[in-house]
């Protein structure tokens, strides 16, 4: 029994590395790892692949990526290009993502480059999103 748990901690530390917040990886309560805040955010977007261009809607959001719904059938690994519409302003266009994940109409994309203006406007936006949610 003592030597399953020591190969058990063993395997963790080899696979999970300490997350944020003082848990630790070994313990029963496994957090998300993200290198990006995330926030929900419920915002029309547009996502091309190829030459097809079909609406969604950005429903969380980070600086690394987004998970989208939309009835655009893709594939992990496609690459595409993701324009996300903010009210009041010209829309953040994202040329180069990678689809990452697909379950039904949801996807998650990887922002794979972004331009630094296009990065900046993103960071208020994100930011946008935490002050409203704090108050």
């Amino acid at each position: 029994m003592q030597g399953n748990r020591a190969r058990a901690k063993e395997i963790s530390r080899e696979f999970f590395r300490p997350l944020r917040y003082g848990i630790r990886a070994d313990t029963v309560l496994v957090m998300e790892r993200r290198r990006h805040r995330r926030v929900r955010a419920g915002l029309a977007s547009w996502v091309r692949v190829n030459a097809h261009e079909v609406s969604g809607r950005a429903v969380d959001l980070s600086l690394g990526g987004a998970k989208i719904e939309s009835a655009l059938p893709v594939d992990p690994g496609k690459r595409v290009t993701v324009k996300l519409m903010i009210p009041d302003s010209a829309p953040i266009v994202i040329e180069q993502a990678e689809i990452r994940w697909v379950r039904d109409r949801t996807f998650g994309v990887r922002f794979l480059e972004i331009r630094q203006g296009q990065r900046d406007d993103l960071e208020r936006l994100i930011d946008e999103y935490l002050d409203a949610d704090e108050s």
